[in-house]
């Protein structure tokens, strides 16, 4: 069974980027996003500064200073390798979204890295959130993810842009 990380969230979140789990590259260095390839970190260089060529912990501070959390619709699973389609569901287990949202009444914007998260939210989580805060807007971004190769790069970037303006 792998587990995830907890929340990366500053003192005013305005939103909140969701993942679907770590991967493996991801778990083996203890970082969202950690393997290379991906262009989590290359995207949020360009939108914010936070860049893979900073420490890890500057780029956690710069998109908390951004109003941006980061976390994972699972709190732990069983796959194989690292790839979405490899998530046992049946193993899944959410994490506690009603009571993050309680504690975190700022966000008010919920952005999916790629459909996976946003599936496994929109059958486990979403019924339960919205009637606590229906206030929440959800939207689904491409995948950052090196295996979403139907996008390039600056394709990606122009999704994600909404990040900037998100309130």
């Amino acid at each position: 069974m792998l587990s995830g990380f907890a929340p990366v969230v500053g003192r005013q979140p305005r939103l909140l980027v969701l993942g679907s789990m770590p991967s493996e590259a991801s778990l083996a260095v203890h970082q969202y996003y950690g393997l290379p390839r991906n262009a989590f970190w290359a995207i949020m260089g360009e939108l914010f500064g936070a860049g893979r060529d900073l420490p890890y912990s500057d780029r956690l501070r710069i998109l908390q200073d951004n109003g941006i959390a980061v976390w994972d619709v699972l709190k732990a699973c069983e796959r194989e390798g690292s790839l979405d389609s490899s998530i046992d569901l049946r193993t899944a287990e959410v994490n506690d979204f009603p009571g993050f949202f309680r504690r975190h009444r700022t966000i008010k914007r919920v952005y999916f890295n790629g459909s996976k998260a946003a599936e496994i939210y929109r059958r486990r989580v979403l019924a339960d959130v919205q009637l606590q805060a229906p206030y929440l807007v959800h939207e689904r971004l491409p995948s950052t993810s090196p295996a979403m190769a139907a996008l390039n790069f600056e394709q990606k970037l122009a999704a994600w842009s909404v990040l900037k303006n998100g309130s």
